[in-house]
């Protein structure tokens, strides 16, 4: 056994060396043909990513006549100086407004998901098949058929209940929480199925509850998937527009989407490079979040797609 391993390992020395000396006589155009084209288009990939944002950032930092100029022609601080002293816009505000929306719509939407997504995946009642298919087939219509009776729904509940109304954000907490829990709720599915039932059953077979699976076993499990969706409805609702500038009224209640927009709206009073130093603010909790759950990434997005 040992004398037909030494044999086999050989074999692949010889073989690893023999594509090693193949490598090292190809010419240039034999190495660009065979593997330095992907270099190529990855080294134009990444370039083509990067340059928004460093235009982004170059403008953050130019004089007002020169945010179209190349590249860092101009270095001052006094867009962020202006943007946090502006009386008219509170910028400090817009980015508290934005944190504790998209926080509490991303933490709510993941527990209401994992919830719905535990109940189809583990349990078994009349109308789960329907009710899978109608998660799917409400996700077909676009969220602007709906704008207007949201609109109509909170002046109404905002009469009974003004907590829940116009110019409300939970108000606006509770919309993204209806409208991200069917595609959340199918994606989580999808993964908790990959997780053994026989865990589920040997849990209680030792006396264990639905809810002490859910919260010590399951959820446990599934840290990947709760992730993705934190992370997508963090990102979804800070950056929608939309919905925000419709139901919050106020200035001071905006979110950091909506608000950024009044420096660039007006036609004669465009303010581009404050609006470019917002922006780069705007982006630094986002990414800070992606940095902190991307190691959940890649296996929570293909877990939930893994079994339906």
């Amino acid at each position: 056994m040992d004398k037909e391993l030494s044999k086999e390992e050989l074999k692949a020395y010889k073989a690893a060396k023999a594509q090693l000396t193949d490598e090292r006589k190809l010419t240039f155009g034999g190495w660009l043909r065979k593997k330095g084209w992907k270099h190529l288009v990855g080294w134009v990939m990444v370039v083509y990513s990067i340059f928004p944002i460093v235009y982004v950032i170059s403008g953050s930092f130019a004089n007002a006549d020169q945010f179209t100029s190349t590249l860092f022609s101009s270095f001052t601080t006094d867009n962020y100086v202006d943007l946090f002293n502006d009386p008219y816009r509170p910028f400090a505000n817009w980015f508290v407004n934005t944190l504790f929306i998209s926080g509490t719509a991303a933490i709510g939407s993941v527990f209401l998901s994992a919830l719905a997504a535990y109940a189809f995946s583990r349990l078994r009642f009349t109308g789960r098949r329907a009710g899978l298919l109608t998660l799917i087939l409400v996700q077909m219509f676009p969220q602007l058929l709906a704008l207007v009776a949201i609109y109509a729904l909170l002046v109404n509940i905002g009469n009974v209940f003004p907590f829940l109304g116009i110019g409300s954000q939970l108000a606006l907490i509770m919309v993204y929480l209806g409208g991200a829990l069917g595609a959340n709720t199918y994606l989580m599915y999808g993964f908790f199925n990959t997780i053994p039932k026989e865990l589920d059953e040997a849990a209680k077979i030792d006396g264990a509850t639905h809810t002490q699976i859910f919260y010590g076993i399951i959820l446990r499990l599934a840290a990947p998937i709760l992730a993705v969706i934190g992370l997508l409805a963090f990102i979804g609702t800070s950056s929608d527009f939309v919905l925000a500038n419709i139901i919050l009224t106020k200035p001071e209640s905006k979110t950091l989407a909506v608000g950024l927009y009044m420096y660039v709206s007006d036609q004669f009073g465009q303010r581009w490079t404050i609006f470019a130093a917002g922006a780069v603010l705007a982006a630094i909790p986002i990414v800070a979040l992606f940095l902190y759950l991307q190691k959940y990434i890649v296996s929570g997005l293909t877990g939930g797609a893994v079994k339906g």
